[in-house]
């Protein structure tokens, strides 16, 4: 047995960095906090995004999107911010990004697109309920935010039931949710500037294993003036996602697999910015039990995109949450960072969503929901 032991700890570099409770549950308003994301703005603050649950930590009710602020590297965090109370109704699915190329906008431009719903998602799914796509923007580094921004209908593809009547399945898409998870911006080559937020949806009514699931995207070639749907990711029951830019033109998503056969991340590349997939594959490298992950373009190295990808490394549970590197675009995964869960002895650091933001050539910030979503944690790992 002391072998085996061996052997796990030569491949993982357990994480030793200091921990920030950025949400705490039953705190400033709300009984629970979950579906964590964050950013970084040009000046170096971070800003931290989560559903903010106040009755309940339930998936649908009174969820409020809510914000935090670090000017110091993530050791300190600023009072909560409530940036769009939905009423009794539900407003999640935080999704930012920093648009740095507006020419309208030196400093820069923060966007957070998000959902709202008017019902669960099992009651969604089944045509009785609509989910809707919005986004608000700030030109101050998140300090004050515009007026919400619907663009369910260039997002979307909704039925719109008349509830007095038979239901009829066809092609409507009826669950939506953005990434969870920051979106991105693609910085270099062809597509230079266009803004991609995953997002996935169910299509027509239930089916057996979630196969009327499917992960797909939508993006801006116009600083959100206008919005266009990519293609969706051809396996049924890829479900959550999350994209980053990859050389020469290319991008690459992650997303979770619902229908739970294979315990595998769904990896997809595209050559269009998202307008199509050139491939779509398991990666056997990236083990998941059926939970959201992150991934993230962290420098370049001969040409090549380093990326990053934290998700719940376990195919039982929601545990082990670690941070790996590739420095050849998702072909192999040579860096390993276990950042919290059972592996490293503190059974209490069960963990589960995550999203990860780059703090500089050597440091990944990683915001992560921990400890039974009793708390979402912000930790800084260095990878180099």
């Amino acid at each position: 047995m002391k072998w085996k032991f061996l052997l796990f700890f030569m491949a993982f570099h357990v994480a030793q960095a200091q921990q920030t409770i950025v949400f705490k549950s039953g705190e400033e308003g709300h009984k629970s906090y979950r579906i964590p994301a964050i950013v970084a703005l040009p000046s170096g603050e971070l800003l931290a995004f989560a559903e903010g649950r106040v009755n309940n930590s339930g998936d649908f009710g009174d969820i409020n999107l809510v914000m935090k602020r670090s000017a110091d590297k993530g050791k300190t965090w600023s009072s909560l911010q409530i940036l769009m109370d939905h009423s009794n109704l539900q407003a999640g699915n935080p999704a930012p990004v920093v648009d740095l190329l507006d020419p309208a906008h030196s400093n820069g431009v923060v966007y957070l697109f998000y959902n709202t719903g008017n019902n669960h998602e099992s009651e969604v799914r089944n045509g009785r309920g609509v989910r809707e796509v919005w986004y608000i923007r700030s030109l101050d580094g998140g300090h004050q935010w515009e007026s919400a921004v619907n663009i369910t209908t260039q997002t979307h593809h909704p039925n719109q039931p008349n509830f007095n009547a038979a239901y009829t399945f066809k092609e409507d898409w009826r669950t939506y949710a953005n990434t969870p998870g920051h979106a991105f911006q693609f910085q270099h080559g062809k597509y230079k500037g266009r803004i991609y937020v995953s997002a996935n949806h169910s299509e027509g009514g239930p089916q057996a294993k979630y196969h009327d699931h499917k992960a797909h995207g939508f993006y801006t070639d116009d600083h959100a003036q206008s919005f266009k749907i990519g293609a969706s990711v051809p396996v049924v029951g890829s479900n959550e996602a999350i994209a980053t830019e990859l050389s020469d033109s290319k991008m690459i998503m992650s997303a979770r697999n619902q229908a739970g056969d294979v315990k595998q991340r769904i990896m997809s590349v595209s050559s269009d910015g998202g307008e199509h997939w050139d491939t779509t594959y398991f990666d056997s490298q990236l083990i998941d039990p059926v939970c959201q992950g992150s991934i993230l373009t962290v420098g370049y190295k001969n040409g090549k995109a380093i990326i990053a990808h934290c998700n719940a490394a376990d195919e039982k549970r929601r545990d082990n949450l670690t941070l790996k590197i590739s420095y050849d675009e998702g072909k192999t995964w040579t860096k390993s960072f276990l950042i919290s869960g059972s592996a490293d002895q503190k059974q209490n650091n069960w963990a589960a969503y995550s999203d990860i933001v780059s703090m500089g050539k050597k440091t990944i910030g990683v915001l992560y929901e921990r400890n039974n979503y009793s708390e979402i944690v912000f930790q800084t790992q260095s990878w180099k």
